[in-house]
């Protein structure tokens, strides 16, 4: 007579780096607490967390635990519309954590997510009727400005600007285009505001980035 072994279910951990609190209109609706968590899948040349993601030492905590440490602003949240942002690092890498997140939350919590969209689609499913915004970082359109920044994929990066295009719409959708002094310029930002306009997107953050030595 054979045995078998029942292998227990792992649930999903989130290597968190920090809780940024109290955030007011820097990314989504309300007061927003930003959880930095590891990891990614880019390289960026002035990557602000490149640092931190390479030095801090993660604490792996399950959904259970990150509520329990973000509910001490559940007033705030409820009282403002705001919720919680993931970012990192590429939080899409947790998309099965942030899933189960969900779950734990409060329905008025917001949940928000950064990403530069460098991870398979397959990702993105897992959370789309999770999220309430994607805050899409995408560097560049044109797709040798964007590896020679990030030394990553940009048909990737474009192929899931369509994706969440054509299953969360663009009203869930903020697109990020950065002016990168030394890889894109003036006229490239608006290049790829008008690339990312065809694809039917109408929510843009235009900045430039703030180099120091």
């Amino acid at each position: 007579m054979s045995s078998q072994v029942t292998c227990p279910i792992t649930e999903p951990l989130y290597p968190l780096l920090s809780c940024v609190r109290l955030r007011m209109g820097t990314d989504g609706a309300g007061i927003t607490t930003l959880a930095a968590g590891a990891g990614c899948t880019l390289d960026c040349r002035w990557c602000i967390n490149k640092k931190l993601l390479k030095e801090a030492v993660p604490r792996y905590v399950t959904a259970q635990e990150l509520y329990t440490i973000l509910k001490i602003d559940d007033l705030y949240f409820q009282a403002t519309g705001g919720g919680v942002t993931f970012g990192g690092g590429e939080p899409m890498l947790h998309a099965e954590f942030i899933h189960r997140f969900k779950n734990e939350i409060p329905s008025a919590w917001k949940l928000n997510i950064e990403t530069s969209l460098a991870i398979p689609a397959e990702k993105l499913s897992i959370v789309l009727d999770d999220v309430d915004l994607f805050i899409v970082d995408c560097k560049d359109m044109n797709i040798e400005i964007y590896h020679r920044y990030t030394g990553g994929n940009g048909k990737l990066m474009k192929d899931n600007l369509r994706f969440l295009f054509e299953k969360a719409g663009p009203e869930k959708v903020l697109v990020r285009v950065p002016l990168i002094p030394g890889y894109n310029t003036k006229d490239d930002q608006i290049k790829s505001i008008e690339s990312i306009q065809k694809i039917g997107f109408t929510r843009f953050d235009m900045f430039k980035y703030v180099i120091k030595d």
